[in-house]
């Protein structure tokens, strides 16, 4: 029996662990630099093996290229899916190409590859946008805001960017709020975050009331330079990154997007094992049609993020995602459930 019909059979019984068995997924990560992608990594495991399914993996180490071979050898090695990060969206055409022409489905993973037979999985990233514009806005209706973007090879860079002005637009048209620097973040790595901040605080003789960075990495490049000036001022970000709900907790971040990369993880994995088993993407649960900026209309599942601030510290821990201890290290006096 072909792993197909086993699929179909083990779904019509009931029974997924039995066809799950026979099927390998894997997994394209871009890198591991940030925190998040272990936990996501460790979520797709744990479905993948509660089905009975292989988990394999490459990391890409940032290299688009090397990304192409990795995908190549996972293919080699016989996977029924594949599950991508892309390090570059638009570089990554040829592996999804690949994939197609053998029949693997791919899962474009929280970003986004512009390909519709790819099945994109990701958050609201247009909604985290907004989250991170209104806390921070509720803090500073007027002033100066700097805007520190993700990489400019990630299209969720710019998904968030959109969700930000739309927030701020008004304030912006009513000049209220004044942008007195933009800048993207290569690679999302916080030093160049860190830099890009210190060269617009340079630039604006540290006149800056407001950073609206794009997720945990880049807001601690802001933070680190704002400190170095002796500056505190409300800053995104998100990822629910450890680091960041402590500067939270701490008073020197305003807001992390949580995104409970637990269940991003866990939703890829089941339907990576759905569509090698034959399930149409458009047949997924939770899956809408989409368009991208561009036009190309999609399959997608949106996931909902949560906004953590200092009023609400207590949702991550009593969801397991950090523990007391961590969160609240060197905090006295701080928000619930730290004081």
């Amino acid at each position: 029996m072909n792993k197909i019909l086993m699929a179909a059979v083990a779904m019509t019984a009931g029974l997924a662990t039995s066809a799950w068995a026979e099927m390998t997924v894997g997994v394209s990560w871009s890198n591991f630099q940030e925190e998040r992608w272990k936990t996501d990594e460790g979520a797709i495991k744990a479905a993948l093996e509660a089905a009975g399914a292989k988990y394999i993996s490459a990391d890409a180490q940032s290299s688009s290229a090397k990304q192409l071979s990795d995908i190549e050898s996972l293919m080699a090695q016989g996977v029924d899916a594949l599950i991508v990060l892309a390090q570059d969206t638009a570089a990554i055409g040829p592996a999804v190409q690949a994939a197609a022409d053998e029949g693997i489905p791919v899962i474009a993973y929280d970003r986004l590859i512009e390909d519709p037979r790819a099945f994109y999985l990701t958050f609201d990233n247009v909604e985290v946008g907004r989250m991170q514009a209104r806390e921070v806005f509720k803090l500073v209706p007027k002033g100066n805001y700097v805007m520190i973007k993700g990489s400019p090879t990630d299209p969720n860079a710019d998904f968030l960017r959109g969700g930000q002005q739309e927030v701020l637009q008004a304030a912006i048209d009513a000049g209220d709020v004044t942008i007195v620097g933009e800048a993207y973040t290569d690679g999302w790595l916080p030093a160049n975050a860190q830099r890009n901040m210190e060269q617009i605080l340079t630039a604006n003789d540290n006149k800056v009331d407001a950073v609206v960075a794009s997720n945990d990495g880049t807001a601690g490049g802001a933070v680190a330079a704002l400190s170095a000036q002796g500056m505190v001022v409300p800053v995104s970000g998100q990822d629910g990154d450890h680091a960041a709900l402590n500067r939270i907790a701490k008073g020197s971040q305003t807001v992390s997007v949580w995104k409970d990369s637990r269940e991003l993880g866990k939703n890829a994995a089941e339907i990576a094992l759905a569509l090698a088993g034959g399930t149409e993407m458009s047949a997924v649960e939770g899956a809408t049609e989409w368009t991208s900026p561009s036009g190309t209309k999609m399959v997608a599942k949106f996931l909902a993020p949560i906004p953590i601030t200092k009023d609400n510290l207590s949702v991550v821990v009593d969801a397991g995602w950090i523990d007391q201890a961590t969160l609240c290290q060197g905090v006295s006096g701080g928000p619930a459930p730290c004081n």
